[in-house]
């Protein structure tokens, strides 16, 4: 699939793709909370695995999802030597142990429970980075409004997100035409010749009437809408939304257990309060 912006207005071939709308807002619900409940490294690490299978399966375009991870891996190892030069002793935290590895200069030094907190910090970011992709590159526009709605959020604002989800490929369309077009007529933007102000200002001299722009398509939106009812009754259906597979039972079951999983986790941390999150082998 080649989508450049990611998002699909139309639903894929694989496995994936074809569940339901339900089972996929669920599925991301569940396993986003499954990852922030826990810095175990045994509960994070299979989700991690079912991640990459789970891309790879899809056969994406994999330009922009090697843009992005390559940004998200610079970002937050970036972001885990803040918080080691903030305080090099935060895995002391997590593990109630110190093992030092290195003196470094200053008040710096390397302990085995740092290096451990840390890695489980970048896995619990990656997993968490894999379940958005797969959960982006699976759903449509209508599947993720007609996922909300089986969650008990109200169709008007389903119908807002699934406006907003779509018009994010046509802004980004709209203003490289825009930018093209004023390049065309001898508006230097090329990084290379032009300062970073220079380009900022330019950038937003296309982005305004953009979104304002926008804003005038939103109003058209819901004139049509109102003209043909829309609102008028509490529940409404999803011509997106088809009927259960065979894939979507077997997911509900996997879902239904990592809900129990969950559950049985934070009332357990609930009930040991010195229960320590972080599992660390080498105590």
């Amino acid at each position: 699939m080649n989508n450049k912006f990611i998002i699909n207005f139309q639903p894929g071939s694989t496995m994936l793709h074809k569940l339901t709308g339900t089972t996929k807002v669920r599925m991301f619900i569940i396993f986003t909370v499954y990852l922030i409940m826990s810095w175990d490294l045994r509960l994070i690490l299979p989700v991690t695995v079912a991640g990459i299978i789970g891309i790879i399966s899809m056969k994406p375009n994999w330009k922009p999802i090697k843009f992005m991870l390559a940004f998200v891996i610079i970002l937050n190892l970036f972001n885990l030597f803040l918080f080691f030069i903030a305080d090099p002793d935060i895995g002391t935290k997590f593990c109630n142990s110190r093992t030092v590895l290195a003196d470094l200069p200053g008040y710096l030094y390397l302990s085995g429970e740092t290096l451990w907190y840390l890695f489980t910090r970048f896995i619990k970011i990656l997993s968490s980075f894999l379940i958005s992709i797969i959960f982006i590159l699976s759903i449509t526009p209508s599947e993720f409004a007609a996922g909300l709605n089986s969650v008990k959020v109200p169709y008007k604002i389903c119908t807002v997100v699934e406006l907003a989800y779509r018009c994010i490929p046509d802004i980004v369309r709209d203003y490289q035409n825009i930018s093209t077009s004023m390049q065309a007529r001898g508006v230097e933007m090329d990084p290379k010749k032009v300062s970073a102000f220079k380009r900022l200002k330019q950038m937003v001299m296309i982005i305004v009437p953009l979104l304002l722009s926008s804003f005038d398509k939103v109003g058209n939106i819901a004139n049509a809408m109102d003209l043909r009812g829309y609102g008028k009754k509490k529940k409404r259906s999803y011509y997106a939304e088809h009927e259960m597979t065979k894939a979507d039972k077997v997911f509900r079951v996997v879902y239904i257990v990592i809900a129990l999983i969950c559950v049985a986790y934070i009332a357990y941390k609930m009930l040991a309060p010195g229960y320590l999150q972080l599992w660390y082998p080498f105590a």
